[in-house]
């Protein structure tokens, strides 16, 4: 059976001859976007005939299914709007610190765990790391699922991650037949993750406005967003309350979405410097000297500085993006520019990103690792949309600030206290789990860990 990303990659050496293929997704025609010009127009340029995503929500029987990512049109417009003021640069450097003490736990952690262990299983580990850091960001809830891997927060992340949400037929049905899906009442998300994030959303809540705490975190955004509603007056679609299960709903993104997708992001990047070693040791050195230069205590203004570790980053979103492709929805006709053809109201539209990163003519040699390919010169060259690891456009990833924070911290402490080298468990090549929606190890990853 053909892959998905070797499926992309044959539809996509048509680029030379259309800007689109047309394509089959299961049993659902589907515009797949080939020529770079042209996806910048529909993700940015023309992003107001391109706004929605099409994905199955239904409020009354899937409450989180509601989240900012699937919803379309002006709840779409009206929740982004509000959510995008927790993700500045200025609120990423008032929760920096309450992440690096997250960061050091985790150090420690692995620092027990080393002692008896020379090849560790990263995967649940780096799990445990991530979920911490979201479960205090996003709840205010002192999260220690490094200590206790059946944390409760950890227990529901690994369900939601690992356990298969969907059989064939309901996937199927919320795929092809949304409208159907919704009048049958058909779940995404299982009750009891539902029930558990409502209720945690609501007893938070409570708690903090009759003690009237406020920490400056997600769950403040959310409580705010309402206090500011309620010196309004009318209740428009721009101006009205987020309901309880609409708190939950973008409270449960922001969880799931940031734990899994800054982990596997942290495992592909310890994989490849552990396949690299010189890399690893220049990152590890302007690591050290970066934090010499800060009388060795990492602060916001010493992560900026390490540009190489960003470019590490980079490199592995580019080898290795969590979501190997974008889907857009047309809410009108479009005719294509320069040219004949219209992409009709209605019809999806994907966009390639995994192929894309990994086109030998925009970055040679694609399955090398090269952290030089995102030095700022190399960047200029490039055409904008051949790198799209974070999305592009009004639509593109809210969080991508704070998922590349607690991606950066987290690899700062692991380099400058460990050692990460291949280990006869370690699969050379890399082999992806088939069966999961983020790009991830098929069966986690070991390496042999040594403290420094």
């Amino acid at each position: 059976m053909t892959s998905f990303p070797d499926f992309m990659r044959d539809a996509y050496k048509y680029k030379e001859k259309s800007p689109f293929v047309g394509v089959y997704f299961i049993a659902k025609p589907v515009v797949l976007l080939i020529q770079l010009d042209l996806i910048q127009n529909i993700l940015v340029k023309d992003f107001s005939s391109f706004h929605d995503r099409g994905m199955y929500v239904n409020e009354d029987f899937d409450p989180l299914s509601a989240s900012l990512f699937n919803l379309d049109g002006e709840k779409w417009k009206f929740v982004r709007s509000k959510l995008s003021p927790t993700f500045t640069s200025g609120k990423m450097k008032y929760m920096f610190s309450t992440v690096v003490g997250v960061a050091e736990r985790f150090a420690n952690t692995m620092s027990d765990i080393v002692r008896t262990e020379s090849e560790t299983q990263l995967k649940d580990l780096l799990g445990r790391y991530t979920t911490d850091v979201i479960g205090t960001y996003a709840f205010g809830i002192e999260c220690d699922s490094l200590k206790d891997p059946n944390f409760i927060f950890r227990h529901y992340g690994r369900k939601v991650a690992e356990e298969p949400n969907l059989n064939p037929i309901v996937h199927f049905l919320v795929t092809i037949y949304p409208n159907l899906a919704r009048k049958l009442k058909i779940r995404t998300i299982g009750k009891d993750v539902t029930e558990f994030f409502i209720e945690t959303v609501r007893k938070t809540i409570q708690y903090r406005e009759e003690n009237n705490v406020q920490r400056n975190d997600f769950m403040d955004l959310l409580i705010q967003i309402n206090k500011d509603v309620e010196k309004n007056v009318g209740q428009s679609e721009t101006s009205r309350r987020l309901t309880l299960e609409e708190m939950a709903a973008q409270a449960f993104l922001f969880f799931v979405a940031g734990f899994e997708t800054s982990s596997t992001t942290m495992i592909f990047c310890l994989y490849e410097l552990a396949l690299n070693q010189d890399i690893q040791e220049r990152s590890r050195q302007e690591i050290n000297d970066v934090l010499k230069k800060h009388n060795n205590k990492l602060t916001y203004e010493a992560m900026q500085e390490m540009t190489y570790l960003e470019m590490i980053i980079k490199e592995t979103l580019r080898k290795y993006p969590p979501i190997l492709g974008l889907i857009r929805k047309a809410v009108r006709d479009y005719p294509v520019p320069n040219s004949n053809l219209i992409i009709e109201k209605g019809k999806e539209v994907f966009v390639p990103s995994y192929t894309i990163q990994h086109d030998p003519e925009i970055y040679p040699n694609p399955d090398v690792f090269d952290p030089e390919r995102f030095t700022p010169k190399e960047e200029k060259k490039r055409h904008p949309m051949s790198f799209l690891a974070f999305g592009e456009g009004p639509r593109n990833c809210v969080g991508f600030r704070f998922g590349k924070m607690q991606t950066r911290i987290g690899l700062i402490e692991l380099l400058k206290n460990f050692q990460f080298s291949p280990c006869p468990k370690t699969p050379i090549p890399m082999v992806f789990d088939p069966y999961k929606g983020i790009l991830s190890p098929k069966g986690g990853l070991f390496l042999e860990v040594k403290r420094i």
